[in-house]
């Protein structure tokens, strides 16, 4: 077994958790949320984050809107909806209590 399929299955499976957390702190362009991955050591390519972003706004927990670039083709900012923002703070309690689970089992 490798560890980098379970490292990767580990990021997946937190990455809605990290996208949510990072729109609430405004709306972002694609390029931007993938920078602040980056700058967290949260390693995600364009094509695994265009179809989760899309899941999430079906879901309606995101918006976005279209605004012109100077530099080439309109641009679509994200940002919460309400349930977005109802959904991250559920997100956050699970997160919270995962991780004292874990700490606890695995402390010794």
């Amino acid at each position: 077994m490798k560890i980098e399929n379970t490292e990767a299955q580990m990021r997946k499976g937190i990455l809605e958790y990290c996208i949510l957390s990072i729109l609430n702190n405004g709306e972002a362009y694609t390029s931007d949320i993938l920078k602040e991955l980056k700058e967290g050591k949260m390693i995600v390519v364009e094509g695994t984050i265009y179809p989760l972003l899309n899941r999430l706004r079906t879901a309606k927990l995101l918006t976005y809107r279209w605004e012109e670039s100077s530099s080439g083709p309109p641009r679509k900012y994200y940002s919460l909806t309400e349930k977005g923002e109802q959904f991250l703070e559920q997100l956050e309690r699970s997160w919270n209590e995962l991780t004292q689970a874990v700490n606890k089992i695995t402390k010794k």
